[in-house]
């Protein structure tokens, strides 16, 4: 589950949103893959030294001709798409877009930085030891001089690392195209039948829905653990329990934190106890990703949490209206938004070429009207940016004019979070995966979960 966790595309063919669907997952599992691993252990050399250290940058796009070059992965076209309206409203400006599988970009993402043909942007779903081989280009000038400290905090806080290698602290090394959030996807024919609007205002009332929905012979929540995605349920109810920066604390690696707190307990509590209702399928160890997805589109469930990258296809699958996308309720009826959401994170290389022209297409991507139109129309992920600023136009009554809205709200309440499944390389299939399995199987408890998953954790830190 987890990188930039999330990765919410959706191309404008149905080939190309079944190919969305299937990478944004595999990028949030990405930790687990072997080029994650390479990315966090291979950064080669010592490149030259990080040219915005000293601030001095220019936030004026260049009056010469220059071609800027982006290091991306196959079957994400919305950089083509920025690339040919940036160049159509500053001609000067062309691009070279050069791909790769995800897989080869991520395990040769070092290489290519540390080349002397570095790109001046590239794909890098995770920052693993990049910052402190000097391989990325510092953003902090270009934060301040173009106003970024607009962005909502959360949502940026995984593209930040210390010197000291932790994340969500320190400077800023990287931008999204577009930015996945979190919710729970709702079958409308399922709640009309029960007497169910809107969206639950409380995890107690999400609660009643599911029990209603058992009583009345209807799969409450349509799940899956067979690759972990019911992980998506899990952090849901632990980000609700408690103060989310302890969580991150944790996801980013800061010294002192831990999984064993009262907010994990709680969360693995409630989530075993939904198991043990029988509010999920008597399968869901044997159901993955894909199959929980068509599944619920298939009306085999009331609920379903996702994420915002299969907005489109279940509008295409279900017909517009047949479901709606909600956010994860509080816990208690005055309580923020909190959802897990993350970027599809470009960085600057430290070698770019042309590092201000490349902020400045970052920045130009955030801010201008058409762009921010291209990455809802080519993604369904929210723009990111300015939270006040106005949402580009969805097709009313849609999943992503929905998904949109969520995200916004989230934002508001600055409560964006990474993906536990993030955490490090190995955790999520090591420990969140087979660990859940067993705890929605009675085969666990949810101390016994939360004990397993922090001592996995402190293993792998130490390198053991």
């Amino acid at each position: 589950m987890s990188n930039e966790h999330e990765r919410s595309r959706h191309g404008r063919s149905t080939a190309s949103r079944s190919t969305a669907s299937r990478t944004a997952w595999a990028a949030l599992t990405a930790t687990v893959t072997s080029g994650a691993l390479a990315l966090a252990g291979c950064a080669p050399g010592s490149p030259a030294a990080d040219p915005t250290e000293s601030g001095k940058v220019s936030l004026k796009l260049t009056s010469d001709k220059i071609t800027i070059k982006i290091q991306d992965e196959t079957g994400f076209p919305v950089s083509d798409d920025l690339a040919k309206e940036f160049t159509k409203q500053h001609p000067n400006v062309t691009f070279k877009v050069v791909r790769d599988s995800f897989a080869n970009l991520t395990a040769n993402a070092p290489r290519l930085m540390a080349s002397t043909n570095a790109p001046d942007l590239i794909r890098l779903p995770t920052l693993g030891d990049t910052v402190k081989d000097g391989l990325l280009t510092n953003l902090d000038p270009y934060y301040k001089g173009f106003g970024w400290d607009k962005f909502s905090a959360g949502q940026l806080a995984a593209s930040r690392m210390s010197s000291k290698g932790v994340r969500g602290e320190g400077s800023l090394y990287q931008l999204g195209l577009g930015y996945s959030v979190t919710g729970i996807y709702v079958n409308q024919k399922y709640a009309e039948r029960l007497g169910l609007s809107g969206a639950p205002a409380t995890i107690g009332e999400l609660e009643q829905w599911m029990a209603k929905a058992k009583a009345a012979k209807i799969l409450p929540v349509q799940i899956g653990m067979q690759d972990g995605v019911g992980t998506f349920a899990l952090q849901a109810l632990i980000n609700q329990y408690g103060n989310k920066s302890d969580l991150v604390d944790w996801m980013f690696n800061k010294s002192g934190a831990t999984f064993d707190t009262a907010a994990s307990l709680k969360g693995a509590t409630v989530f075993k106890k939904w198991a043990d209702a029988g509010y999920f399928p008597d399968d869901v160890n044997a159901i993955n990703y894909t199959t929980m997805v068509s599944n619920f589109q298939a009306g085999k469930g009331l609920l379903m949490f996702d994420g915002n990258w299969d907005a489109a296809g279940t509008d295409k699958a279900m017909g517009q209206g047949a479901a709606t996308f909600v956010p994860m309720p509080p816990a208690a009826g005055d309580g923020k938004y909190v959802a897990m959401g993350a970027a599809n994170s470009f960085s600057i290389p430290a070698k770019a070429k042309h590092a201000d022209a490349a902020a400045f297409f970052l920045n130009w991507i955030h801010t201008d009207t058409k762009a921010r139109q291209i990455v809802v129309d080519v993604t369904g992920a929210s723009p990111g940016g300015d939270p006040a600023r106005q949402l580009p136009k969805t097709k009313k009554g849609s999943l992503i004019e929905q998904a949109l809205k969520v995200s916004a709200e989230v934002a508001a309440d600055n409560g964006f979070v990474d993906f536990m499944a993030n955490t490090t390389s190995g955790i999520y299939a090591g420990a969140f995966q087979p660990y859940e399995q067993r705890l929605l199987t009675r085969r666990m408890e949810p101390k016994a979960f939360t004990d397993a998953i922090q001592q996995y954790y402190e293993k792998e830190l130490a390198g053991a």
